[in-house]
């Protein structure tokens, strides 16, 4: 009975380990944030950047089963200083979220920070790219600045699977597998 048990423990390692929908592990290359931009506008501050890597084929295979994938941007404008202590001036998130239309066989991308704004698309590739970039995010109007104050932004991208409808769970049991969180990136500037 013990050598059928140490057989099994070993058979669920093996099939653990060689499992194909493991996110990246084949490929070795993590999500990583690329190409951020801190600029202003008239009246704000604003952040582009761009998140690499942050698509597996489980993704893409469970976003056309009707798995949402929600891609959070998280961020932190903070007034530095030559003390400890650092003034907190905006901590905000904004959400990316691709859902697919089987019937009319597109991919549509909703953007939190665009009060409901909605693109729609049959091209994948255009998709992720939207998915994956942030243009032009007003972080704070530039009223509230100090001019030629030291500041920074902290700056992170999670991605969550959106909600299983009801007893998906059992049936996609790695999708778990395909979250992640990147590192915190720091940009330091002046205003």
């Amino acid at each position: 009975m013990k050598s059928l048990n140490i057989k099994i423990i070993i058979l669920c390692g093996l099939v653990l380990f060689s499992c194909p929908s493991m996110p990246f592990a084949a490929n070795e290359q993590h999500p990583e944030i690329k190409d951020i931009i801190v600029t202003t506008s008239d009246n704000d501050l604003l952040l582009f950047a761009t998140v690499k890597n942050c698509f597996t084929q489980e993704m893409l295979d469970g976003v056309r089963t009707g798995i949402p994938i929600v891609f959070t941007y998280h961020l932190k404008l903070v007034k530095t200083s030559n003390t400890w202590i650092d003034t907190n001036l905006v901590e905000s998130s904004v959400t990316h979220t691709m859902t697919f239309d089987s019937g009319k066989k597109e991919y549509r991308i909703a953007f939190s920070s665009q009060e409901g704004k909605t693109i729609n698309t049959a091209n994948l590739d255009q998709a992720k790219q939207l998915m994956a970039e942030l243009n032009g995010i007003k972080v704070i109007a530039l009223t509230q600045l100090v001019h030629d104050a030291p500041y920074a932004i902290h700056f992170k991208v999670t991605l969550k699977k959106g909600s299983l409808p009801l007893g998906m769970h059992r049936v996609v049991p790695f999708s778990s597998l395909w979250d992640f969180e990147t590192d915190w990136r720091t940009i330091e500037f002046r205003y």
